[in-house]
């Protein structure tokens, strides 16, 4: 992962591209895909048993209609043994949440801290300004908190600005396109997880 910087404007109008493309959420599909055949091929963490399927339905928000029915599925396994549960890491999802992980990095990064800008963006995705809100709060103050970021943030120099994530850390990976944001997401994966993910009303 690169951690040159990219241009502020370019990486806005990729933002406003890729929430409206989808191509790039059905990347980001088969990327889970191969995520989940990676966990499953690892076989049980407690026992080292085999992996059945188990999928978790999911209603997400801030999906296009085009592709919602890839999104309506979160990849799961149950081990055969011990019926130990394992869901595998995912650029689409940030554990139990509603809305995409898209939404909230997206959202997040262009709208933080300012709230009439927030205010067109929550009516044109349904999300409510307090939701926004409360997102922008989770990274300046849980984000910064979680074993990825204390491990990872001195990889960053000069040092990310609390203040402005998570848009300038999506400034800090390199790549043509659509490729900072796959690189940031992908970055992001252990979010996936059900210990960091943040909390929002549904």
């Amino acid at each position: 992962m690169g951690e040159s910087l990219v241009s502020t404007q370019e990486t806005a109008k990729v933002c406003h591209l890729l929430l409206q493309d989808p191509n790039f959420f059905r990347l980001l599909f088969k990327i889970d895909q191969e995520l989940a055949s990676q966990a499953r091929a690892g076989g049980c963490l407690i026992c080292g048993d085999v992996l059945h399927r188990a999928n978790y339905p999911r209603k997400p928000r801030a999906c296009l209609p085009e592709v919602l029915a890839d999104f309506e599925v979160r990849f799961s396994f149950c081990c055969k043994r011990c019926r130990k549960r394992l869901t595998s890491l995912s650029v689409r999802f940030f554990g139990q949440r509603v809305y995409l992980g898209i939404a909230v990095v997206l959202e997040s990064a262009r709208h933080a801290g300012q709230i009439s800008a927030a205010a067109r963006v929550s009516k044109v995705l349904s999300v409510p300004i307090l939701t926004l809100e409360r997102w922008r709060q989770w990274w300046q103050a849980d984000f910064v908190q979680a074993p990825l970021w204390q491990a990872q943030s001195a990889r960053f120099m000069p040092p990310v600005a609390v203040e402005q994530l998570p848009g300038e850390l999506l400034e800090r990976f390199a790549g043509q396109a659509a490729q900072p944001l796959l690189r940031l997401l992908l970055f992001l994966t252990p979010l996936s997880s059900r210990s960091f993910a943040i909390r929002e009303r549904r």
